[in-house]
């Protein structure tokens, strides 16, 4: 169920951080440890999320467990976003 944020989170990575829509990250990939985001791209990350899906991401969330992947951001989201969503 995660994955139907997949498309959403990895377009806005490609245009975003690795200028053009058809870079291939892996979906587990780390990406802070592979150098696609760093801190100002993780702030980025939070303002998308946050205005995409309509939610607020607390100081305490803003962990690698919840935004150093897409699967980590899917699962998040999952987690975050009411049942019906």
């Amino acid at each position: 169920m995660a994955q139907r944020f997949h498309p959403a989170l990895r377009e806005f990575i490609a245009e975003n951080f690795l200028f053009r829509a058809d870079a291939d990250i892996a979906n587990s990939q780390s990406l802070l440890d592979s150098g696609v985001i760093d801190s100002t791209g993780v702030l980025e990350l939070i303002a998308f999320l946050e205005a995409s899906y309509g939610i607020s991401i607390a100081d305490e969330e803003i962990v690698p467990e919840n935004l150093d992947s897409v699967d980590s951001m899917a699962g998040y989201l999952m987690r975050k976003l009411p049942v019906a969503a």
